[in-house]
């Protein structure tokens, strides 16, 4: 029988995790609104809906729990999931700092279990294919990152739980911003120098609407990254740049428009590049292929690509920035 799932937290981004199973069984929802838990519930025969999220991860048929709540309960229920005995995806940040993160940590360790976390930014179609052609050597040697990520937020958006310094965490940083780092990190490898400042500009509220990032490695590759909700016009942009050429990643589909690879090749003679361009207008399919691979995860008993450690080195670095301010 395929593994049963319960998903805790059942906003925008627990109802897209309930689509997206890859052929697992939604067992149980929970969400402190009963009413979206219920609707959630509601999509898949026999699975039931509770406000108490301590009863779906208990139940019987749970082998995996989604964790998706606000960031001020996605360690404490991921960290309670894992030494239940059950396997756990939470939603990036995972935690609110890096003591939260150590804290699942210990307890994936006690639980014997595995713990992703929801960075699916690397599933997009352009971002798998940028790793593809970073893989194969035809960049060169890579030399520095540059990367934009921005929205233009909504009426009332200051006085949403991200605009709340005690659930969220901190504002633009921590919440576009560690996806930007996460890439960063995904392409160049880690950080060991960090600088960055993450001011409040437009919305009225405690936390930052915009984050600026400079990072370097220990041989002094470099991400220049800005994460922003004054954007006004959604984007999404990272350019990867290497000795033999750069590659261009634009838009994530929906409203960050199409979703485009470029790769501009450097010629012998230099002068205009050979250009070789794919478009992904099929829509976000990064849900599910996230998905799929913690299945085969659970399967082989391996690490998950996207873990733990990689959410401890993004809150580092945003821990860092907020101490420089």
């Amino acid at each position: 029988m395929s593994p049963g799932v319960a998903i805790v937290g059942c906003g925008l981004i627990g109802q897209k995790r309930s689509r997206t199973l890859a052929g697992a069984r939604l067992v149980a929802c929970a969400d402190v609104d009963r009413a979206r838990a219920d609707a959630v519930a509601g999509t898949t025969p026999n699975a039931i809906a509770c406000d108490d999220w301590r009863e779906a991860v208990a139940h019987p048929d749970a082998n995996i729990v989604i964790v998706a709540t606000t960031n001020d309960a996605l360690a404490g229920i991921a960290a309670h999931a894992l030494r239940s005995g059950r396997h756990v995806l939470v939603e990036k940040p995972a935690g609110r700092s890096v003591a939260e993160i150590d804290e699942v940590r210990a307890a994936a360790f006690d639980g014997g279990r595995l713990c992703r976390v929801g960075f699916n930014h690397r599933y997009h179609p352009a971002l798998r294919k940028a790793r593809e052609v970073v893989d194969s050597g035809a960049l060169g040697s890579l030399m520095f990152v540059r990367a934009r990520y921005g929205h233009g937020g909504r009426p009332g958006y200051e006085r949403e739980w991200r605009a709340d310094p005690v659930r969220a965490g901190g504002g633009e940083l921590i919440d576009q911003g560690v996806h930007l780092i996460d890439l960063a990190r995904w392409f160049l490898g880690d950080f060991s120098r960090v600088q960055g400042f993450a001011p409040t500009y437009y919305w009225d509220m405690p936390v930052d609407d915009n984050a600026f990032m400079m990072l370097r490695t220990a041989d002094d590759h470099a991400a220049f990254l800005h994460v922003s909700c004054t954007e006004w016009k959604n984007l999404f942009s990272l350019e990867i740049y290497g000795r033999d050429g750069k590659l261009q990643v634009d838009g994530l589909g929906g409203s960050y428009g199409v979703e485009r690879l470029t790769h501009y090749r450097m010629l012998p003679a230099m002068g205009p590049p050979e250009t070789t361009a794919w478009e992904y207008p099929r829509g976000d399919g990064s849900w599910e292929l996230e998905f799929a691979e913690f299945l085969e995860d659970i399967r082989l008993n391996r690490p998950p690509a996207a873990g733990l450690e990689d959410a401890r080195a993004a809150l580092t670095i945003v821990e860092e920035i907020y101490r420089q301010q």
